[in-house]
């Protein structure tokens, strides 16, 4: 979208000590002083280390807690600026709603989020996981690059009290089945697995998915048992969870990127300088990090399932189909902000 950035309402405004992080990618301009003549909290001013909490749902061996997690921590300490990083990965300190709210309060210093889930605070935040909105990591990092997405985030951080450090993509999205699934018209009659998020939800009334809310913990056995008919995730998700075993078709219909923002709770304002650029180009090493990783082992993953006897990879999908219907419906489903914010992101496409 050119011209005049979006300009996101909220309800209530940050002082005007409030720094917000957008994008690691970005120069971060940081400020110690915490704008009343203090000194920002006196984070480790007295030269003892201070300790973040870094929460997250993943495991060990996924690429938001290998590739992710793991290296920002790995990189804040090297930098050697007072600060360290605890890790409680696997939903340690809770699941998605209860961590956004520790993040809130500043129970929880820095989260890994989807933009689904951080919709439950600030609506509009969850259009980045809006079907077919992205069409791909690229064009995510030139959406959270411009005054849009610095327009969004910035409105996110008033509205909740989070700052946004970064965001990566771990992936699109696609089908798996036990039909093919080529066109739109193949979702017809179709119990589809899908989270339970409004944005979700929305997402499959959009490409013309009956959806059907299953915990993912139960995903597995649900397929196993017929009880839904497919399920929608990437593929380091679907290779994880060994759905191959209990499902033909994987359906390569890349409708929307698995969009993760890293937030952190105004602790940031207490940080130095010195301290939150650490963390900045922690996070924005972490965003590369995790974007090859992914790209890694979706490629060796394929390949390997290509290959194998397990399912069909199915690649002769329309896209453009599901894509059109998708955006058209989605454009008239959502409204204000939301929509503001979704035309942004189309407006960033190449």
């Amino acid at each position: 979208m050119k011209g005049t950035p979006i300009m996101f309402k909220s309800k209530k405004t940050l002082s005007k000590a409030a720094v917000f992080a957008a994008v690691p990618i970005l120069a971060l301009t940081a400020c110690g002083d915490n704008g009343d003549g203090g000194d920002g909290g006196d984070a480790g001013g007295d030269g003892e280390s201070v300790e973040l909490t870094l929460a997250h749902s993943y495991n060990d061996d996924q690429p938001q807690a290998r590739c992710g997690a793991d290296v920002i921590k790995e990189e804040v300490e090297a930098a050697d600026v007072g600060l360290t990083i605890e890790i409680y990965g696997s939903s340690q300190l809770g699941g998605d709603a209860d961590r956004i709210a520790s993040v809130a309060s500043g129970d929880v210093d820095i989260d890994i989020q989807g933009a689904s889930a951080l919709g439950a605070v600030y609506e509009p935040i969850s259009v980045l996981d809006a079907a077919y909105a992205f069409d791909d990591a690229d064009h995510l990092a030139r959406f959270m690059e411009s005054e849009d997405g610095m327009a969004l985030t910035e409105s996110f951080a008033e509205e909740a009290g989070i700052q946004t450090l970064g965001a990566w993509s771990a992936g699109a999205r696609h089908f798996t089945s036990n039909e093919p699934i080529s066109s739109p018209e193949d979702l017809e009659g179709m119990q589809i697995r899908f989270p339970g998020s409004p944005q979700f939800l929305m997402n499959a009334d959009a490409m013309g998915a009956n959806a059907v809310e299953v915990a993912y913990e139960e995903l597995y056995l649900s397929l196993q048992q017929g009880a839904v008919d497919g399920q929608e995730n990437p593929i380091t998700n679907i290779e994880s969870e060994n759905l191959n075993e209990v499902q033909d078709y994987l359906n390569l219909t890349s409708h929307q990127l698995n969009t993760n923002l890293v937030i952190m709770s105004e602790r940031w304002n207490e940080l130095d300088e010195e301290q939150q650029e650490a963390l900045s180009s922690a996070v924005e090493t972490a965003v590369t990090e995790v974007t090859d990783c992914v790209a890694t082992d979706e490629e060796e993953t394929l390949a390997e399932w290509q290959e194998g006897s397990d399912w069909e990879v199915n690649d002769d999908v329309d896209v453009d189909a599901f894509q059109e219907q998708t955006v058209s419906n989605l454009e008239s489903a959502l409204e204000g902000e939301s929509l503001e914010a979704f035309e942004a992101i189309r407006g960033t496409s190449e």
